[in-house]
């Protein structure tokens, strides 16, 4: 049994509304509304401390109480960091006053310091206070969703490639929702409007230290039917690009040797495609961090993501409406004059970066750049499209594109906690969150296993449950991952006559049968040669590494590839 620690050790007291505001760390809001206190309500409230700590107010009488022990183990497991001590006696009234709200860094006088030692407002900190959590559990992206019609709100992030919603940002009163929103504008930089304004689309930049990390947030806010919604990729600045490598990405060894052999050649393109927040900037970086040093690197970026110790970066923002391409036009032209051997243009997304792209292609400088489309064959089409319109006659000129790489990422599974492919035959839920008895899943990994030719004994899946390894207290869709891995297909089109003239010709199906239709290997074999990045990431599930169910919400569904087998049409591009 639990033995109490002493009761002036265990709770200080917290007489009044001086004490309160003399209180170190300073108290910041009330939480009341984070959990369901049910018949506690009144008696305790949790509460936010400045640097992000929590604390329990109490009544005396629940100080040592199993309910409080209780509270403390909801509040961690939902990711609250509990302050030490994490209990404070309150009088009744004092206490109801803090829980109803009506107790407030404003009504107190208070204003809480940075780590930098300037004064905030209480909003602010709050703001600060949610993305120092997504910075902790490693998320690539915060969604603040607004829904205006409705009372409470909610923050979900992206983390390990999933959308999630932390049990502690379920429930945000909309209207502290709204105000955190209008204060954070405030800090934006290089955005569109003086304030933030929920009818229209906004964008731009916040730089903020987080727990010693500086931290670029890229604001893009879409004002919906219900309500706005802002998405703000969380870019740490002070990443270190020598902690990582290709291979500690995911890329395998003939992708790596690919990479590294487009790296090392002068002149042509570069081109890395995926959906948004699939890890071309972080690739891209990775791969740039190693170029000859003898070699002048420049990049024009909006805006800078990754620190890459040997290029002279430059961050070229630019509006939703585009109707800035004079000082992009002009900072190009700057650069051209600068001697430089490789350019890095962030992303071609529109004829401003088309033109751009072209004109320094073609002029015998590497050029690494990303764009948005489905697979790597398809780059050269997304390039000449109407949105983007680079010349197809250019695309198909030898050397002008090096090499075509397309990354998906994927949920790697915790080593220490994986089960067996054969735990799903208890019944499990699939990954769009559906519950399917033991023998569907039996059905399905016996297709899975035939397509492939894949030994069921090697083959992992994910357990929901976690462990201590993978974080078994964050959320319920996050348990049992350990990080994300690249599922990536690599082309190499300048020596190969028959993919540029489909290109020129815009014959895309028998480019498609071309660059994947002749593997070198089974899919358990590590070598990608004439691989997709759907059998990149077979390879990876049969080396245990990844959740096959993870494979069909990325790429295809099994039965459909089946299907399409059975009925020999595309037999030859099934992944």
């Amino acid at each position: 049994m639990k033995t109490p620690m002493p009761m002036d050790h265990a709770a200080p007291r917290i007489d009044d509304r001086q004490a309160l505001a003399r209180l170190q760390p300073a108290f910041v809001r009330a939480l009341a509304q984070a959990v369901d206190l049910g018949a506690l309500a009144g008696r305790v409230c949790p509460v936010m401390l400045e640097g992000d700590r929590v604390a329990i107010f109490c009544l005396a009488d629940y100080v040592v109480s199993d309910s409080l022990d209780e509270l403390e183990r909801v509040l961690v497991h939902q990711g609250f960091r509990l302050h030490a001590p994490a209990r404070f006696r309150l009088p009744a009234p004092l206490l109801m006053a803090v829980s109803r709200g009506q107790m407030t860094v404003a009504t107190l006088g208070l204003r809480l310091a940075d780590r930098a030692g300037h004064r905030r407002s209480a909003l602010a900190t709050i703001f600060h206070e949610w993305v120092a959590w997504g910075v902790r559990e490693g998320a690539s992206d915060m969604h603040l969703n607004v829904a205006s019609r409705l009372p409470e709100s909610e923050i979900r992030y992206t983390i390990n490639g999933q959308y999630v919603v932390p049990e502690r940002f379920r429930r945000i009163p909309t209207s502290t929702l709204m105000d955190v929103l209008g204060v954070a504008w405030m800090s934006v930089r290089g955005g569109n409007g003086a304030i933030f304004d929920p009818t229209v689309e906004q964008q731009g930049r916040i730089r903020l230290d987080v727990e010693d990390h500086a931290i670029m947030l890229r604001w893009a806010s879409l004002a919906t039917d219900g309500g706005p919604s802002v998405c703000l990729r969380m870019l740490h600045l002070d990443a270190d690009p020598a902690a990582r490598s290709l291979l500690s990405l995911g890329y395998l060894p003939t992708q790596i040797d690919a990479l590294e052999r487009a790296r090392l050649t002068e002149g042509g393109a570069v081109v890395l495609a995926g959906v948004v927040g699939s890890g071309k900037s972080t690739t891209l970086a990775t791969l740039m961090r190693d170029i000859a040093p003898t070699r002048k690197v420049i990049t024009m970026e909006d805006p800078v993501e990754y620190l890459i110790p040997n290029a002279l970066q430059n961050t070229v923002g630019r509006a939703l409406d585009d109707d800035d391409t004079h000082a992009f036009d002009a900072k190009l032209k700057t650069l051209k004059r600068s001697a430089m051997n490789d350019l890095l243009i962030g992303e071609v997304r529109d004829r401003e970066t088309g033109r751009a792209f072209m004109d320094v292609a073609g002029s015998g400088v590497s050029v690494y750049t990303t764009t948005h489309t489905g697979s790597a064959a398809m780059i050269p089409e997304r390039l000449a499209s109407d949105f983007i319109g680079v010349s197809r006659d250019f695309l198909a000129t030898p050397g002008v594109l090096k090499l075509l790489v397309y990354q998906a990422l994927l949920p790697r599974l915790c080593d220490h906690c994986a089960l067996p492919l054969t735990a799903l035959w208890q019944g499990a839920r699939g990954v769009d969150g559906m519950w399917r008895d033991g023998a569907w899943w039996q059905r399905w990994s016996e297709r899975f296993l035939t397509l492939y030719a894949l030994d069921a004994s090697l083959i992992r899946v994910r357990n929901p449950d976690g462990c201590a390894q993978c974080g078994g207290a964050r959320p319920d869709d996050l348990r049992g991952i350990r990080g994300r891995t690249v599922a990536a297909e690599v082309v190499e089109p300048g020596d190969d006559p028959f993919f540029l003239t489909c290109v020129r010709q815009r014959d895309n199906a028998r480019l498609q049968d071309h660059v994947y239709g002749n593997p070198h290997a089974p899919f358990d074999h590590e070598d990608m040669s004439g691989k997709s990045a759907m059998a990149c990431a077979v390879y990876k599930a049969s080396q245990g590494w990844v959740d096959p169910r993870a494979i069909e919400m990325r790429f295809r569904a099994f039965e459909s590839i089946a299907q399409a087998r059975q009925r020999s049409i595309g037999s030859k591009r099934d992944v």
